[in-house]
């Protein structure tokens, strides 16, 4: 494990490329080992191919996203929209929330979501970053902007996640096991579909 100081974020590293995937010759497939957030899930996983340890990687460079300034790389109210954005790959550092973070955080941010899983940093890759290895990180205090952030962006969505993850999950399931899984549509707190 190691650890990285960005301002007052104390960020540890570890690998987290567990081989869950053994049993598959390093291949899971969709539905046979899923489990997670929504928010950290991958290109690959939405596009239901098989997948392997990069998602762990997509996983880490969303956290840590989070972790630097309080909210996602991808966002939407809508799943289908917030899928689409993840599935595109594309995110900002948006000022002023970024202003304060190094060069070198954002670079290690970008290698890890990459949208193709080939060129997107390993476990080990990512450890030998400058920013995890070196001494890149900007001594500058994030701590009250980032709180300020997660608490406006995550208290509000909690339940929302909750269901969405599992609906995800329902959703994935049912496209495993063929049209006679269907279940009837429920019904998300707060009135809204789960549907995408």
């Amino acid at each position: 494990m190691r650890y990285v100081v960005e301002g007052c974020v104390t960020l540890a590293v570890c690998v987290v490329c567990v081989d869950r995937c053994g049993v598959y010759g390093g291949l899971c497939y969709p539905g046979s080992v899923l489990c997670g957030w929504i928010d950290v899930v991958s290109p690959e996983l939405l596009e239901q191919k098989p997948y392997g340890k990069a998602v762990d990687s997509w996983a880490l460079g969303v956290i840590s996203y989070i972790l630097l300034c309080g909210y996602p790389p991808f966002y939407d109210d809508n799943d289908s929209e917030l899928f689409a954005q993840i599935l595109k790959g594309e995110f900002e550092f948006d000022s002023p929330y970024w202003d304060d973070i190094s060069d070198s955080a954002k670079d290690f941010i970008q290698q890890l979501l990459q949208r193709d899983p080939e060129k997107r940093y390993t476990c080990d890759q990512a450890l030998q970053h400058p920013w995890i290895a070196g001494d890149t990180a900007l001594d500058k205090n994030i701590h009250g902007s980032v709180s300020e952030q997660i608490q406006k962006n995550f208290a509000r969505t909690q339940w929302k996640r909750a269901f969405n993850a599992t609906s995800f999950l329902r959703h994935i399931t049912k496209l495993g096991q063929g049209p006679e899984a269907a279940e009837p549509e429920e019904e998300a707190p707060g009135g809204q579909s789960g549907d995408w």
